[in-house]
């Protein structure tokens, strides 16, 4: 555990990891220095009680400090390659990220989770499983509570299970986890990383530190990327895929079946859980693969597995309104999890398009043209809003009609207006939110709000719950985290 009292600490960026940065670096004694490149009322009153805790606090900083400093610690939504942050690295100071920062302190074990998607749920679902079979757990990481907010309560747990993205992986030093997951890597982020081997390699340093005797689950086609680039896993390892049959756990006709020499035959039904497709297939047996290192009975992951329900914001129905359903999948923040939902969309009868697409958002560098040939079979027009419209109404409009759109609420009422009984108006974006919004999180409670109002103004009833909130308090959720 590196020793914090009386060092000189700056850390870049006030965030939910940053403000937890801070937090802890003071608790260790550590005199602190934090800064922001914005300056805005909101985070003016989130740094108070960082002040009062005895934090430096400085907002609106473009440049360099040029304060002496043993240690800088960066948060996940900073980019190393900024010019301030190079500036740090040219004064020759160490620097780590939160993640890092927040495991240095931490005193127990933990099963670290990464991918393109399906991070969360897999997460969920390891800390469901874990606490079932009485094994003291934690989620924490980029699932939104910050893993130096938790480092002083390891010292009760057995294990950390953490979400972690690869902006955090971009930072590590000596993080090793036991138990190390990678669920798929499909294109994301294109906007930080200048190409796509540099996104596998940001991936790939999850496993870096790993030792023989540890573990790691690896989606088979992940694994293949990257060995492609010759990038060598250290630890015992596990496959795992939906569609290849070659794995060491995969997906056959409903079933996840192991070829594990010390664990052979069906493991678990997916027609006797909650969790649907094939994507949840992945993350269902990647979860059982750490429970299975962890000899964790099948009896008791497979009882804590199936009742699991899919999360807020993850294709979620949200109302049925004259035979039409609202699906809210805010979450999908690239163009792979696009394809998975429209891929779990129930089809109509005849075959023909019947989901009304709502798109659009803050740009991550991606090409939008690959998705176009599932977008004629499923997509019978799209509506799209945000930075991207028109760059997606370019590369879209060749495949199914786009409407653009000023509003996810004008988005709504047109979907509404152009969907009959059977259709589907399906919020997916493949983009991420911040152009119009806080977060997912919001951006979906907005279409929440928006369904709500459309179900009212119908005067009919709505399936899925509580019409105006898919089941969930309909409320501007507080920014959690990156969406990574």
């Amino acid at each position: 555990m590196q020793e914090l009292a009386d060092k000189r600490v700056l850390v870049i960026g006030l965030g939910s990891s940053g403000r937890a940065a801070g937090d802890l670096l003071r608790r260790r004694g550590a005199r602190v220095l934090a800064i922001d490149s914005a300056d805005t009322p909101r985070l003016r009153h989130e740094s108070e009680a960082l002040r009062a805790s005895g934090v430096e606090v400085r907002l609106g900083v473009k440049e360099s400090p040029t304060d002496i400093l043993d240690l800088v610690v960066l948060s996940p939504g900073v980019p190393t390659q900024s010019a301030l942050v190079q500036g740090l690295v040219r004064r020759g100071l160490p620097l780590i990220g939160e993640f890092e920062l927040g495991y240095q302190q931490s005193l127990c074990l933990n099963i670290a989770i990464t991918g393109t998607n399906g991070k969360t749920t897999t997460t969920e679902l390891v800390e469901r499983m874990l606490k079932h079979a009485q094994r003291r757990t934690i989620a924490a990481g980029n699932i939104g509570l910050p893993l130096c907010a938790v480092a002083d309560q390891t010292k009760d747990l057995d294990f950390l299970t953490l979400e972690i993205s690869s902006f955090q992986l971009e930072t590590i030093q000596f993080f090793r986890p036991a138990v190390a997951v990678l669920l798929n890597i499909t294109p994301d982020h294109l906007d930080r990383y200048s190409t796509m081997a540099e996104y596998v390699r940001a991936k790939a340093r999850l496993f870096r530190n790993q030792q023989a005797f540890d573990w790691a689950v690896v989606q088979s086609e992940a694994l293949a990327q990257m060995r492609s680039l010759h990038l060598e896993i250290p630890s015992k390892v596990i496959t795992f895929s939906a569609n290849n049959r070659r794995a060491d756990i995969h997906f056959d006709r409903g079933l996840l079946v192991s070829r594990l020499s010390d664990w052979t035959g069906p493991l678990l039904d997916m027609d006797k859980c909650r969790l649907r497709g094939p994507h949840n297939a992945e993350n269902l047996m990647a979860a059982l693969a750490v429970g299975h290192v962890l000899r964790i009975p099948l009896e008791e992951m497979a009882e804590a597995l199936k009742s699991c329900e899919p999360a807020p914001h993850r294709c979620e129905l949200v109302a049925e309104i004259n035979g039409v359903k609202f699906i809210n999948d805010s979450k999908a923040t690239n163009l792979d999890a696009v394809q998975k939902a429209l891929l779990a969309m129930p089809a109509a009868k005849a075959g023909e398009p019947n989901v009304l697409l709502i798109a659009g958002g803050r740009d991550k560098g991606f090409e939008f043209h690959d998705i176009g040939p599932l977008l004629s079979q499923r997509v019978k027009r799209a509506f799209l809003l945000g930075e991207t419209r028109e760059k997606i109404r370019a590369a879209w409009s060749l495949f199914t009609p786009c409407t653009v759109v000023s509003s996810l609420l004008e988005a709504i009422e047109q979907s509404a207006a152009n969907a009959v009984p059977g259709d589907v108006v399906l919020l997916s974006p493949a983009c991420s939110s911040f152009d119009m919004f806080q977060n997912y999180q919001h951006r979906g409670e907005v279409f929440r709000q928006g369904i709500g109002q459309l179900a009212q103004s119908t005067g009919r009833g709505a399936g899925g719950g509580n019409p105006s909130a898919g089941g969930h308090a309909a409320r501007v959720a507080e920014p959690a985290r990156q969406e990574m």
